[in-house]
């Protein structure tokens, strides 16, 4: 387990080094019962916005128990991924995920407050909540209802005062225009912008960005604010139609308005401005509200098969997201990072038009969309198509191509080091290209002498186009040069054959096969595929 999780291994006295790391490591994975690691940390417990996560896994294997910081933590997200590595069954005692319902403190995008654990008990205990959302804010369908019931839940950026049986849901609705002289003190201008969210009412929580003006980006007084700084040259705020226009500030920065322009500007179309200019002896603060936020979409590369090829980026993007696209053997590969909350849109291989579509429509109500896909969404995945779509549509949505290890890469990585010099990846799929295209790219790449990872080789409506290709290489190739052969990479059933381009045999090939053919340097050496780069050794 230790070799697929970004874990350090410690043997000793589990006591000891619970206590010893307790506040600076974010998960523990103890070998133990449960009764003991109860008796370890018990005593060290704060607070679970802080506690790490605790997972026990029994001494057979056989179980691994999320035992505290389930939500906050990630302990259910470990449970999963430990059993999912050891063939073990995840133990998740949370009630919201043993009965299936979405946990409030796991919505994407939104930052939970109030009586979280009043209303999830009145929930499993069949009192639905009632749902407000004055803002019109994307949100789950189940909280788009107006429900009758005893308890309820509040989308808005307003401060609510706590009440029994009330949950508010702040959104990152807000965004604020900062304005400050070179050398501006730090505390004075984050006291000014705390003033006037108080002031307003204004939930901390909700603020997403600051905007400024691009030479002021970098000012210690506003990067200190710890939040997503975005910035606008001149001209484009001297644009804004604002409130408060300043001559003197746009003789000094060429812009009659710096933090009212940025902020509406940086909330986009249809904003509107909800604390007007306030001004401090070195700084000036402006509040403006999204009408809703841009849509987002992530075109997520899953990686060959198991997690521990998965990225951070790429589990970050899928947790964040509203609303989780993708093939149905792609989204049960990243399962255990979907949650109840997340709604999950699946289709048919063969339908990645239909899937962009699905992901732009969702994207453009101002939601946050991941596209899933294995390996890497930009080769010969659902990128390309996600840009094309989005600009046909015309959606007013952001996109973003999440890395992921493609098949070229886990398959040289199993075979040694057949991609150590230039390299070419061609698909023998003829579906969408004619076979006429793929063989006269086969042809340079083999006249170039390119070492060529194929991929989709072969399947069962096409068995033809491997063989073919094969007898292309051979006009230029040797028959002893090396050929990697690589099914099911970083899967269970991963299998893994070295052989020659003249004993190669292409009836073992099916479409979860990527298949390498060396060039003329491609050596085997100690039983690995190695192309040498030209280093002197």
């Amino acid at each position: 387990m230790a070799a697929q999780l970004p874990f350090e291994t410690v043997h000793g006295r589990a006591g000891d080094v619970v206590r010893e790391r307790w506040r600076d490591i974010s998960g523990f994975v103890l070998f133990l019962a449960v009764g003991a690691a109860t008796r370890i940390v018990a005593p060290l417990l704060g607070d679970k916005a802080t506690d790490p996560a605790v997972v026990c896994v029994d001494e057979a294997g056989r179980f691994a128990v999320a035992v505290c910081g389930g939500h906050a933590a990630g302990a259910n997200d470990l449970a999963l991924q430990v059993a999912e590595i050891l063939g073990a069954e995840p133990v998740i005692t949370t009630a919201t995920d043993a009965t299936g319902l979405p946990a409030l403190d796991r919505l994407p995008g939104l930052t939970v407050r109030g009586d979280v654990a009043g209303v999830t008990a009145a929930w499993l205990n069949g009192a639905l909540p009632t749902a407000a959302n004055p803002l019109g804010w994307p949100a789950p369908a189940w909280l788009g209802n107006d429900l009758s019931g005893s308890t309820a839940v509040t989308i808005t950026d307003r401060v609510a005062a706590p009440a029994k049986g009330h949950v508010t849901l702040h959104p990152p609705s807000l965004v604020a225009g900062i304005g400050a002289s070179a050398g501006a003190p730090a505390p004075e201008v984050a006291g000014l912008l705390a003033q006037a969210l108080a002031d307003a009412g204004l939930a901390p929580e909700s603020l997403a960005e600051v905007a400024t003006l691009d030479r002021k980006a970098a000012e210690p007084a506003i990067t200190a604010l710890g939040l997503p700084v975005r910035s606008f040259v001149a001209g484009a705020l001297a644009a804004v139609d604002v409130p408060s226009p300043s001559a003197i500030v746009a003789a000094a920065v060429g812009t009659p308005s710096v933090c009212e322009a940025a902020a509406l500007l940086a909330a986009g179309e249809g904003a509107e401005l909800v604390v007007a200019k306030r001004a401090s002896a070195h700084g000036t603060v402006a509040i403006a509200r999204r009408r809703r936020p841009r849509g987002h979409i992530s075109l997520v590369g899953l990686g060959p098969g198991t997690p521990i090829h998965r990225t951070p980026a790429a589990a970050m993007a899928i947790r964040r997201a509203d609303v989780v696209v993708g093939y149905a053997p792609y989204l049960a590969q990243c399962a255990d990072l979907i949650n109840a909350a997340q709604e999950s849109v699946t289709s048919p291989i063969g339908d990645e038009v239909v899937r962009a579509k699905q992901a732009v429509t969702e994207a453009s109500t101002g939601r946050r969309v991941a596209v899933v896909c294995s390996g890497d969404s930009g080769v010969y995945g659902m990128a390309s198509i996600a840009f094309e779509v989005a600009a046909t549509e015309a959606a007013p949505v952001d996109i973003e191509v999440v890395p992921g290890v493609t098949a070229a890469l886990a398959t040289a990585a199993l075979l040694g080091a057949p991609l150590g010099h230039d390299h070419a990846i061609i698909s023998l799929s003829d579906l969408l290209t004619p076979w006429i295209s793929i063989v006269r790219r086969l042809r340079a790449a083999a006249e170039a002498d390119l070492v060529i990872a194929m991929y989709n080789p072969r399947s069962n409506g096409r068995q033809w186009q491997l063989p073919a290709a094969c007898s292309i290489l051979l006009e230029h190739r040797v028959p002893s040069t090396p050929v990697g052969i690589v099914t099911a990479a970083g899967r269970p059933d991963e299998n893994v054959t070295i052989t020659t381009l003249g004993d190669f045999d292409p009836t073992t090939v099916g479409m979860t096969t990527c298949v390498i053919i060396g060039s003329s340097t491609t050596r085997i050496l100690a039983g690995h595929m190695v192309t040498p780069r030209g280093y002197d050794p």
